[in-house]
C-alpha cells in the first residue's frame, strides 16, 4: 500500500514543472481557450443586455459591481508572473481575459467610451470622419493602451509571459479590426451593439476589402505560426499549455478577422442565449459614406 504523499506547499503551482499532465496537452489548452472565449462573450452580451432594462443607472450598477473581476484580473496577473507549471499558465491567461474583459463591459455599458456620442453624418471629408470616428472610442482606447503599458513594464522578463502575451495579442488584434472596420469590410454585425452605442452603427462602413485587411490577416497568421512553432519545440508541460493557449487565442482573432468577410452565420453562437433586446437592430447597412 503506497503511503500518503507529503502535503504540497503554498504556491504548488508556481513551481518548476517539467514533466506533461492532463492539463499540459495541446488540444486540452487549445479547447479550453475556445470555451474561455465563447463563454466570456456570451456573458459579457448577456450582463449587458439585461442592464439595458434598466437604463444607465443599471448599466453603470454593472459595471461598477463588476470591478472585482478587474482586481482579480491584476492579481492573477502578477501572481503567476514567475509561474512554470501548466497551471500557472492557465491562471495567467484568465487573468488577462478578465482585465480585458473588464474594460469590454466598460465599453459596452457606455461607462468608459469617448467625448462624441452622435452620429455620423453622410459626405464628410476624411479627416473630419476620423475625427468624429476616434472620438467614439477614445476614452476606451487610452485605457487599453494604458493597461498594455503598464503589464509590459511590470511584467515583461519574468518566467510566466502568457498573460502578458494574451493580452498584447487582444489588444493590437483589436486595432486592426477597428482599422479594418474604419477602411470598410463586406460584412458588420451589429446585432449585438448595445442601446449605450447605438451611435457607432453609423460609424461603421460596409464596402469591398480594404488595404489593411490582408495585412491584418498576415499578421495575425505570422503570430500564430510562430506560436505553433514554439509549441512542436516545448519541452515542458508550461511550455505547452502557454503556447497552445497563446495560438488558439490568436487564431480566434484571425478568425474573427474572417468574420468581417465571409458570409458565416457567426451570431448564432450567441443569440440564443440573450434576452430579446429592447429595439431590433439591423445587422447589415448599405453602402455608404460613413466611418467606423
Amino acid at each position: 500500500m503506497r503511503g500518503a504523499s507529503p502535503p504540497r506547499p503554498p504556491g504548488y503551482f508556481l513551481q518548476e514543472e517539467t514533466g506533461y499532465g492532463p492539463v499540459s496537452g495541446p488540444w486540452i489548452a487549445a479547447l479550453f481557450a475556445l470555451f474561455v472565449w465563447w463563454f466570456s462573450t456570451g456573458a459579457i452580451l448577456m450582463a449587458v443586455r439585461h442592464a439595458e432594462c434598466g437604463g444607465r443607472r443599471a448599466r453603470m450598477r454593472l459595471t461598477w459591481a463588476s470591478l472585482p473581476v478587474l482586481a482579480l484580473g491584476l492579481w492573477g496577473y502578477v501572481a503567476t508572473l514567475d509561474g512554470g507549471t501548466a497551471a500557472a499558465a492557465y491562471w495567467a491567461f484568465l487573468a488577462a481575459l478578465g482585465v480585458w474583459g473588464w474594460i469590454e463591459l466598460a465599453f459596452l455599458t457606455g461607462a468608459i467610451t469617448g467625448p462624441n456620442a452622435h452620429a455620423c453624418p453622410e459626405n464628410l471629408p476624411e479627416w473630419e470622419r476620423f475625427i468624429r470616428a476616434w472620438g467614439t472610442i477614445a476614452y476606451h482606447e487610452m485605457l487599453l493602451t494604458g493597461v498594455v503599458v503598464a503589464l509590459w513594464l511590470y511584467g515583461a522578463g519574468p518566467e510566466n509571459g502568457v498573460g502578458l502575451w494574451t493580452f498584447t495579442t487582444l489588444y493590437f488584434a483589436r486595432i486592426s479590426a477597428k482599422l479594418n472596420l474604419y477602411f470598410g469590410v463586406p460584412r458588420i454585425n451589429t446585432e449585438f451593439l448595445p442601446e449605450a452605442l447605438g451611435h457607432l452603427a453609423s460609424h461603421f462602413r460596409i464596402s469591398r476589402l480594404n488595404w489593411v485587411f490582408p495585412i491584418s490577416i498576415t499578421a495575425l497568421t505570422f503570430a500564430a505560426a510562430c506560436w505553433l512553432e514554439r509549441l512542436l519545440a516545448a519541452t515542458t508541460g508550461a511550455e505547452v499549455a502557454g503556447y497552445a493557449l497563446l495560438g488558439a487565442i490568436t487564431l480566434l482573432a484571425l478568425l474573427e478577422h474572417w468574420l468581417m468577410v465571409l458570409p458565416l452565420p457567426d451570431a448564432k453562437l450567441w443569440r440564443w442565449m440573450l434576452p430579446a433586446p429592447k429595439h431590433k437592430q439591423q445587422t447589415t447597412r448599405p453602402e455608404g459614406h460613413h466611418g467606423f
